[in-house]
């Protein structure tokens, strides 16, 4: 009998232990329990609650299949040889011709396989052409028809986050075709910010802002016309909740850069669907490059002008070899101290920069996020495993979170972000349910956060502090709180999906 006793013991304290530990708990368990299973952990991270994919370019989030079909529906030809697209007329399909439409594709394998992988980084291998090079010329490859295709390309990438949870995404888009760019080459730089931004809006800025909106009001009605909101068949992109950034074109000539980045503000502060902008296009080409500390200047004075609006920028998306190496020093504290970057996008070379681990210590004071794009910055700059900076943000406290960047480009999707930072890092369930509350804490939602505390612990603000979050229906106080605040809204929509999933374990 003692015998049996000794043995029934420690089986009663497992038990026991299991049934005190919380669900967040036990779903940290499995997670452990699966890390060297792949197919298992891959079903586990595609089911996790991912919050918002904060660093997303609308076009490059396309996937060449989409693209080519819009391509045809638009009847533009292909060049055989540099799969360009070009407008029509186009050559027939019966014979090896230099400028076939691209419908042809669909009859001939091997043209069809060509176009998504020079659309994409499918099947690219390192050779004569570096993964930067190839990565960055995809866009002038399909830009012709990507920019016909706003609405459907919404529906497309929204609908495909959706079933792989993703709730909130901040698309990057130059919604106005470039004509805030072409309106500055037309009246020109001066070298008085303020007078320019005047020259500017009076002659002609605030009626491309108004027509900005007007479209982008129009695309995603369409969008979701597409996706059949609001009727009994709707998809499951409806439930996404999507907001725009300004892209503002940096490898331009300054006024055309100025011009956009006014716009930009203007947006953000007139059209609700605009919560910020941001510089693209590659940091280590010859304009970025050249007038990186003209375009902090630009940001430094119209944020002054416009201060409650938000600003993330690409900062350190370089490596050594890329630039010379004093460039590599700066550009990310520059965009933290001068251009006010409440968010930086990759941050790659922060080790490079001068004072690394002090410049951190400054991100993570200033709560400064860094939006993590592993899979991208493995393809263009070769950054992957141990020389990539992600767990030395951890370590000094900087707020990270998992997005895509151009998930269509990569073919990639959030879910294989989020497996490629676990298997890398060994990351834990605790620390992943982190990334993703940051996620939606650093979006650039109105209103105040649900959270009062996110350093120690995800402690809620006093309206909300006696409901189990995500639990039931708020109480009186909490929800005439989440009423006026719609980022904290967002928050405990995470809340309630998380609560459902750890369920399961």
């Amino acid at each position: 009998m003692r015998q049996f006793v000794r043995r029934l013991l420690p089986v009663l304290a497992l038990s026991v232990l299991a049934r005190a530990q919380t669900p967040e708990q036990k779903a940290a368990r499995y997670l452990d329990s699966i890390r060297n299973q792949p197919s298992l952990l891959l079903a586990f991270l595609h089911d996790m609650p991912k919050g918002g994919d904060l660093h997303n370019h609308l076009d490059g989030a396309l996937y060449a299949e989409d693209l080519i079909d819009f391509a045809a529906s638009d009847n533009y030809c292909i060049d055989r040889t540099t799969s360009r697209l070009l407008a029509p007329p186009c050559d027939d399909c019966e014979h090896y011709t230099p400028k076939p439409a691209i419908r042809c594709a669909y009859d001939d394998h091997i043209l069809y396989n060509q176009i998504i992988d020079a659309w994409s980084m499918r099947n690219w291998r390192a050779g004569e052409e570096s993964g930067h090079d190839h990565f960055f010329a995809t866009f002038d490859k399909f830009g012709l028809t990507s920019h016909n295709h706003v609405p459907e390309a919404i529906a497309s990438v929204i609908n495909r986050a959706a079933k792989e949870h993703v709730q909130y995404i901040e698309f990057m888009h130059t919604g106005d075709g470039r004509a805030a760019a072409q309106l500055g080459l037309k009246l020109g730089w001066d070298d008085d910010f303020g007078k320019m931004r005047e020259k500017f809006l009076s002659g002609g800025l605030k009626d491309i802002a108004a027509a900005t909106s007007k479209a982008l009001t129009e695309d995603e009605a369409r969008a979701r016309t597409e996706l059949k909101c609001g009727t009994p068949e709707a998809e499951s992109g409806c439930s996404v909740t999507v907001r725009y950034l300004y892209q503002v074109l940096r490898g331009l000539p300054p006024e055309a850069v100025f011009s956009q980045i006014v716009l930009g503000f203007e947006l953000a502060s007139s059209d609700p669907h605009f919560v910020g902008l941001n510089l693209v296009m590659p940091e280590d080409w010859y304009v970025p490059i050249h007038d990186f500390n003209q375009h902090m200047a630009m940001l430094d004075y119209l944020h002054g002008v416009y201060p409650k609006i938000h600003i993330t920028l690409h900062a350190g998306e370089i490596a050594m070899g890329l630039v010379k190496p004093e460039d590599l020093s700066f550009h990310i504290r520059a965009s933290v101290e001068r251009g006010h970057a409440e968010r930086i996008g990759h941050g790659v070379d922060v080790m490079l920069e001068k004072d690394p681990v002090g410049l951190m210590k400054e991100m993570a004071a200033r709560n400064v996020l860094v939006e993590i794009n592993l899979t991208s910055n493995d393809q263009i700059l070769g950054i992957s495993g141990d020389e990539h900076p992600l767990p030395i943000y951890m370590k000094y406290g900087v707020p990270v979170a998992i997005s895509t960047d151009d998930e269509g480009v990569a073919r990639s999707d959030m879910t294989h972000e989020y497996l490629r930072a676990v298997e890398s890092y060994h990351l834990s369930y605790t620390v992943l349910k982190r990334m993703t509350r940051q996620s939606v804490e650093h979006s650039f939602l109105p209103g105040q956060s649900l959270w009062a505390e996110t350093k120690a612990v995800f402690r809620p603000v006093a309206a909300c502090a006696a409901d189990k979050t995500g639990t039931g229906k708020p109480s009186a106080g909490c929800t005439k709180f989440l009423a006026a605040n719609e980022r904290a809204r967002e928050q405990w929509k995470l809340e309630a999906v998380f609560v459902e999933f750890e369920k399961k374990y």
